[in-house]
C-alpha cells in the first residue's frame, strides 16, 4: 500500500536521542485524511486515490464540490489531493488514513509552498556578485548585461523579480517520531512553508 497523507506544518523544535544527541525536527500535524474518490486505469487512465484534509463549513464549499462530497458520502473537506497508487482497490471511499501509516526510521518526501520573500534583486534572488564599491565605480548591485539579442532579452534570463512562494519538495527526510493520539509526525530537518501551511507527505518509495 502506497503511503501518502496531507498535513500542516506546526513549527520546529528539537528532541534528544537516548545517547544525548540533539536532533532538530519539524512537527507536522498529519491527517486524518478521508478517501473521497478512487481512480483506475479503466475509468480515468491511471490509478490513484483522492484524499481530503481539514474541516470546513459546508457554506464555504461551492455547489460542484458539495456534490462531489455528497456522491462520496463524506463531509466536506478543505483540501483535496491525489496520490498515485498501484492498487486502488486496496482502498475504500470514506476510509480514514491516519499518521500511523508511517513508522520511525522511514524516509519521506515532504512538499510545501516556500515562504514568499517579495520582490528581490539579482544578488539576493540568484546570488550574483556585486561590483566594485570604490575607485569611482558606479556599478554596485546591478543586474549586469542582459545579453540583448535581436533587440530582445533571451528567455530565462536571471533578473530581479518575485522570490519565494514556490512549490518545493524536500526529499528523504527521516521520520523520528510518530504520535498517533495527537496526529503528529516529527521529521528530521526543515520543511518548506510557514507555520500552518499545507504540506503533502509521501513515502520515499513514490
Amino acid at each position: 500500500m502506497a503511503k501518502g497523507i496531507l498535513g500542516r506544518k506546526l513549527g520546529m523544535t528539537q528532541i534528544f536521542n537516548e545517547d544525548g544527541t540533539v536532533v532538530p525536527v519539524t512537527v507536522l500535524e498529519a491527517g486524518p485524511c478521508t478517501v473521497v474518490q478512487k481512480k483506475s486505469v479503466e475509468t480515468d487512465g491511471y490509478n490513484s486515490i483522492q484524499v481530503g484534509f481539514g474541516e470546513v463549513k459546508r457554506a464555504r464549499v461551492n455547489k460542484p464540490r458539495q456534490g462531489h462530497f455528497d456522491r462520496a458520502g463524506v463531509e466536506p473537506l478543505r483540501h483535496l489531493r491525489e496520490f498515485k497508487v498501484d492498487n486502488p482497490e486496496e482502498y475504500e471511499v470514506g476510509q480514514v488514513i491516519k499518521v500511523d501509516v508511517f513508522a520511525p526510521g522511514e524516509k519521506v518526501h515532504v512538499t510545501g509552498t516556500s515562504r514568499g520573500k517579495g520582490f528581490a534583486g539579482p544578488m539576493k534572488r540568484w546570488g550574483f556578485a556585486r561590483g566594485p564599491m570604490s575607485h569611482g565605480s558606479k556599478y554596485h548591485r546591478g543586474t549586469g548585461s542582459l545579453m540583448t539579442l535581436m533587440t530582445r532579452v533571451p528567455r530565462g534570463r536571471k533578473m530581479p523579480g518575485r522570490m519565494g512562494g514556490e512549490r518545493v519538495t524536500v526529499r528523504n527526510l527521516e521520520v523520528v517520531r510518530v504520535d498517533p493520539e495527537r496526529n503528529l509526525l516529527l521529521v528530521k530537518g526543515a520543511v518548506p512553508g510557514v507555520r500552518g501551511g499545507l504540506v503533502t507527505i509521501r513515502g520515499a518509495d513514490r
